[in-house]
């Protein structure tokens, strides 16, 4: 395991080994032990499924308020999705700032996302599939978000015409709406 780090403090672009042979490919994508010595969430609390049957389907942004913040670790099982994780730790020097990437299978590659950033992703192809391990179950009182498509964030998403998003996620708040939980 590689651990990469980012602009965003705590933010780690995650590349593991895979063997391939004639029967495929095998991976690791979680270790306690390598998580642990690399300072990332050693426990998984919940592991979550997203199928995207549409390119341009947008998720998020989206994250948990204290005291049910929660790390995720984001990989893409199938097709392709630009992937983002945005920091809203107030005391953090990129607060506001995002970080984003292009996950694929093929790769081999996660993204780390930390407790009090939030995350989103767009599937750049049909049929593209998600997993992210959580390290806090989910839960519904302390579930929060901003809009994704917020100009002041300024993500330059691959697919602007005619995305697909949720009523849920189009009336998110605009960042300069969102007020942080104290």
């Amino acid at each position: 395991m590689r651990c990469k780090s980012t602009d965003i403090a705590g933010v780690i672009v995650i590349e593991r080994d895979f063997f391939r042979d004639i029967r495929g490919t095998f991976g690791r994508l979680f270790c306690k032990e390598d998580f642990a010595r690399h300072g990332l969430m050693t426990q998984i609390a919940q592991s979550n499924f997203s199928h995207n049957p549409v390119g341009g389907t947008v998720r998020g942004f989206h994250f948990q308020a204290k005291p049910h913040q929660e790390a995720k670790l984001v990989q893409c099982v199938a097709g392709r999705i630009f992937d983002v994780a945005l920091d809203l730790r107030r005391d953090s020097p990129t607060y506001r700032k995002f970080f984003a990437l292009e996950l694929c299978p093929e790769a081999g590659r996660l993204l780390y996302v930390p407790p009090g950033c939030a995350h989103a992703f767009q599937t750049l192809e049909d049929n593209s599939a998600v997993v992210y391990h959580v390290s806090t179950a989910y839960s519904a009182a302390h579930e929060r978000g901003v809009r994704w498509n917020d100009e002041r964030i300024g993500v330059p998403w691959p697919i602007t015409t005619n995305p697909i998003v949720s009523d849920r996620d189009m009336s998110l708040p605009f960042l300069a709406d969102y007020v942080p939980d104290a």
